[in-house]
């Protein structure tokens, strides 16, 4: 591994496989399958498989590992998203991926070497009579009156919640740990709950299902991980990890240890509440453009190369801290500005028409695909006698500094010719209907001739050859850096200009023939991509991946 990378947890690694405690390191990724995933979770996915992606000559490998335990909110199809963003991110599990579903015989068996030993029990206590037994940070918990059962009774009352004896929240299997330790987590945990339910992956063989935080440490021993790396919200966990890893017979004992997760500003990261906007219809679903799951962002265009390299740039620490919005954005104009090939859209056209020009003559002109790099080469347009500009290009009563096209003024339109203003026609509201100008021969690629004072281009597309298209212009969901915190809750800020729908832009044509999901730069505009499931090639549909500038950090 290279040296350039040293965070703490690379440290650590470094320093077991110095020490032969290792040879390789084995990492996992354990998501649970009851949602999209989400740029939090975009980490996590760096973290884990960049890890083993720098070892991979040692023998280092990634496991992705679906923490499938709660089959009331778990289903196929989040299993299908969830591997769809790792490979979009540029990951790759191998033959390493695995169900908690698939150890569950042996989960049940550790279950029952707990209670061999007497270091669990089944309680058949209510749910409300068990949570009020425990105590809280001052108050010691009460012990269950079940603690004292005795091992052959155990076993027997925990065959019988295996067997369907009981309803759902009739009996848990709980661990007989300390019922006054500091540590809420040691005091008397849930083991297993039973749930009457279909799972998406065992179907109905099992009635009873191991908690989380039994299962997890199982899991990844059973696998034989080096390195189980979590977010800091685990740290008060890990003695219960610690405590079911030496207390069941397990083949290997892995380490955990936490980092700070990714928290964005602007952005929410509870799949609860992810599902709350989809059920609600505040979005159009799990990957509409304005989420920041994994699926929305991919669906609006940002490029996975700009998550990693956001993701990188953040860091790794053990302190909470929200990260800057524009900064991810940064990282995906940085990425574009240098692949996306620049086009023309006009998304407010007005007519000009070049009174000069003959009628119905045409001619091709060349314009860069990329300024940044001329290996891209060039493309045709078509100039004509009647083209669109932006209807902000053109201003009557223009201030001093404005060097776009104005009575009596003079514009080039990018990559043809320069073009002067003769008149302009109003309707019967005063607005411009229609704008007439001469074009100025020779000036292709050629300075402005001497008393024509022009000092900006602009962009545009012919008439003849404009294709109509419609562009999704999106923004931020929320007009609140920590929407959890508005006075109303997140919903109570909720940016009702996250989307504005152009439904008559005018693109040039090779817009319309990009393919779905394919990136490019409207010119002066922004970046934008074609929508993977809308967009055809009779009605192109585009999504703003970003403006070309901050323009939240332009208002604030």
């Amino acid at each position: 591994m290279s040296d350039e990378k040293k965070d703490f947890i690379r440290e650590i690694i470094a320093n077991d496989l110095e020490s032969g405690k290792h040879t390789a390191p084995i990492t996992r990724f354990p998501p649970e399958p009851n949602g999209y995933l989400h740029i939090g979770h975009a980490k996590a996915i760096a973290l884990n498989f960049g890890i083993a992606n720098e070892y991979s000559e040692s023998g280092s490998r990634c496991h992705l590992r679906f923490d499938d335990t709660n089959p009331v909110k778990e289903d196929t199809e989040y299993v299908e998203s969830i591997k769809r963003d790792i490979e979009w991110l540029g990951y790759d599990w191998g033959d390493h991926i695995f169900f908690a579903s698939d150890y569950f015989d042996f989960f049940y068996d550790c279950a029952v070497s707990l209670i061999k030993k007497g270091l669990a029990y089944v309680d058949t206590q209510t749910p409300e009579e068990i949570r009020s037994q425990r105590g809280n940070v001052n108050i010691v918990g009460t012990p269950s009156p079940h603690r004292d059962r005795s091992v052959d009774e155990n076993l027997d009352l925990f065959r019988q919640m295996r067997e369907g004896a009981f309803k759902d929240g009739g009996a848990v299997l709980r661990a007989n740990i300390d019922m006054e330790s500091f540590n809420m987590n040691m005091r008397d945990p849930v083991l297993y709950r039973v749930v009457h339910a279909q799972h998406h992956h065992t179907g109905d063989k099992w009635c009873i299902y191991p908690m989380y935080d039994f299962a997890h440490p199982l899991e990844d021993a059973k696998e034989h991980i080096t390195h189980s790396l979590c977010s800091l919200e685990f740290e008060n966990h890990r003695p219960l990890y610690n405590w079911v890893v030496e207390n069941c017979p397990v083949p290997s004992k892995p380490r955990q240890i936490e980092f700070a997760r990714l928290n964005i500003g602007y952005t929410i990261m509870s799949k609860r509440k992810f599902i709350q906007l989809v059920d609600e219809k505040h979005v159009g679903g799990w990957n509409d453009p304005r989420m920041s799951t994994l699926s929305g962002m991919r669906r609006r265009g940002y490029p996975p190369e700009a998550i990693r390299a956001f993701v990188d740039r953040v860091g790794l620490t053990k302190q909470n801290s929200l990260s800057d919005f524009a900064l991810l954005e940064f990282e995906v104009r940085n990425h574009l500005n240098k692949v996306a090939f620049r086009k023309m859209a006009v998304l407010d056209p007005i007519k000009v028409v070049v009174t000069n020009y003959p009628e119905g003559d045409s001619e091709k002109v060349a314009v860069p695909n990329n300024p940044e790099n001329e290996d891209d080469g060039t493309r045709e347009l078509t100039f004509t006698r009647e083209f669109w500009i932006e209807r902000e290009d053109f201003l009557i009563d223009a201030p001093k500094k404005y060097f776009r096209l104005k009575p009596g003024g003079a514009v080039r339109l990018r990559g043809a010719y320069i073009i002067q203003h003769t008149e302009h026609i109003l309707d019967d509201d005063g607005e411009v209907l229609e704008i007439h100008c001469h074009f100025l021969p020779n000036t292709i690629g050629q300075s402005a001739p001497e008393g024509v004072q022009c000092r900006t281009a602009i962009h545009w597309v012919s008439c003849q050859e404009a294709v109509s298209s419609e562009v999704r212009l999106y923004d931020r969901l929320f007009t609140e850096e920590v929407p959890d915190s508005a006075e109303g809750g997140y919903l109570s800020c909720l940016n009702p200009d996250s989307l504005s729908v152009v439904a008559n832009a005018q693109v040039e044509p090779s817009l319309a023939a990009m393919a779905a999901g394919e990136r490019c730069q409207f010119e002066r505009i922004g970046y934008f991509c074609t929508d993977t499931e809308d967009h055809t090639l009779e009605r192109p549909v585009f999504n703003r991946i970003s403006t070309l500038r901050d323009s939240w950090g332009s208002k604030k």
